[in-house]
């Protein structure tokens, strides 16, 4: 479990995150949404120690994130950030190997080996590793990244907007693999979403923020209403049921 105690961030005289403490579990698929600004990517980037605190703990099952050393975080807990950057020669193969680093310190063994390719294949880029970053689709090297984070193999997985740029298809297959780990493998997903209806079908927990707080916490069926999204979004919402889903759509 990930415990957020307090946590509070700001820039200048602007608070970004204000105060907030979650317990976030050990396995399952939570989804955190809310509006431009609200805090979520701040809030994520705290967690896994990419950004420091003004004040606040984050306690990984007994571990704390910023004092602990990096090598014992990272192999406990991957990160998938929105501005993701590496050589620009670089392969797709070479990418995904980084996510072994906190394992193998660059010596990759054949556990390393096996992560990778298993990575590649979940992915749907067994047939472009060895294709350069640069070579690749705006959809194709998101893939790639996600793919890094997967050869991790934490216990932990947290993803900053992990469906920019991929097409209905692939945003699809990424969501569906992401639920697979979690039910099959007891992985915990942690994702900033942006398409509130992804997280609606997706998830078993939706946090939603405003103004650096968190406003709404519950399953799908509590926080996917009209009354909630209009809350957190300031704006009017008419929720819709398919075949078993809540399928949320914004209307003047």
């Amino acid at each position: 479990m990930i415990t957020l105690d307090s946590l509070t961030k700001s820039y200048d005289d602007h608070l970004v995150v204000d105060g907030v403490s979650l317990e976030l579990p050990s396995a399952g698929v939570t989804s955190i949404i809310g509006p431009n600004g609200a805090g979520k990517s701040t809030l994520l980037s705290m967690v896994s120690r990419l950004l420091g605190v003004d004040a606040g703990t984050v306690d990984l099952d007994g571990l704390d994130v910023h004092r602990a050393p990096s090598r014992e975080v990272a192999r406990r807990l991957a990160i998938l950030r929105q501005d993701s950057h590496t050589p620009a020669r670089i392969t797709v193969r070479e990418l995904v190997e980084l996510g072994r680093h906190p394992h193998s310190k660059g010596r990759l063994t054949p556990a390393c080996h096996a992560a990778v390719d298993a990575a590649l294949a979940r992915c749907d880029l067994a047939d472009l590793d060895r294709r350069g970053l640069h070579e690749l689709s705006g959809g194709q090297r998101q893939r790639a990244y996600v793919a890094m984070v997967l050869a991790q193999d934490t216990r932990y997985l947290l993803l900053d907007e992990p469906l920019n740029s991929l097409d209905l298809v692939h945003a699809t297959a990424l969501m569906q693999l992401l639920r697979t780990l979690s039910d099959e493998h007891g992985t915990s997903v942690v994702l900033v979403l942006h398409d509130i209806n992804y997280a609606s079908v997706h998830s078993d927990r939706i946090i939603a923020m405003r103004d650096g707080r968190v406003v709404r916490d519950g399953t799908p069926e509590e926080v996917i209403t009209e009354e909630a999204l209009s809350d957190v979004y300031g704006a009017p919402f008419r929720v819709h049921h398919l075949d078993g889903d809540r399928i949320a759509a914004y209307y003047r």
